[in-house]
């Protein structure tokens, strides 16, 4: 596991920063808003994004699909780490399967999520800056994983066991703030 985190951080790191050398896009100040009404105010940074509200936490940022089998079994490991760990987690997840606002609500309300839940249409700004960024050409679940300073230290396509989670919040929270 800490051998594919590294490789993958260093490939992200390094289409990163070829990236943001060159379109300053990186700038962009966006807007999410969840299915509870909150709204989120995110800064693309050069190596992440700023989300006012989640500094210092580790954040999982995670592009599902109502529809998708492995995001509906990821959701209740997710549930089970945002409640362990919700002093110093911050589960993004972001349905692009086409749900509406509403239907996204109404999803997340029956499946019990008790993270931050957000339909594609809240935050396609943030959905379009991940896939410029990320190079992500849709599939789901996707993984951003920042760390308590916002940076991006793990991105993955697929889904994760929940060991491999609880080891990557573990290696996540151990940065420096």
């Amino acid at each position: 596991m800490k051998n594919l985190l590294t490789k993958t951080l260093l490939l992200f790191s390094l289409l990163t920063t070829a990236y943001a050398a060159g379109d300053k896009s990186a700038s962009v100040p966006m807007k999410m808003t969840d299915v509870t009404g909150k709204t989120y105010d995110i800064q693309g940074t050069e190596q992440g994004l700023k989300i006012k509200g989640l500094e210092g936490k580790v954040v999982f940022l995670e592009f599902f699909g109502h529809k998708c089998p492995p995001c509906l079994a990821s959701i209740p490991h997710l549930i089970k780490l945002q409640t362990k760990h919700k002093d110093k987690l911050a589960i993004v997840s972001i349905e692009v399967q086409g749900y509406s606002h509403e239907q996204t609500k109404k999803f997340a309300k029956e499946k019990g999520m008790n993270y931050i839940v957000v339909s594609e249409e809240k935050a396609s700004e943030l959905v379009n800056y991940i896939q410029q960024r990320a190079r992500w050409q849709g599939s789901i679940p996707f993984l951003v994983a920042l760390d308590p300073k916002g940076d991006v230290q793990f991105v993955q396509a697929g889904m994760l066991p929940e060991e491999s989670l609880e080891e990557l919040i573990s290696q996540l929270s151990k940065s420096k703030k």
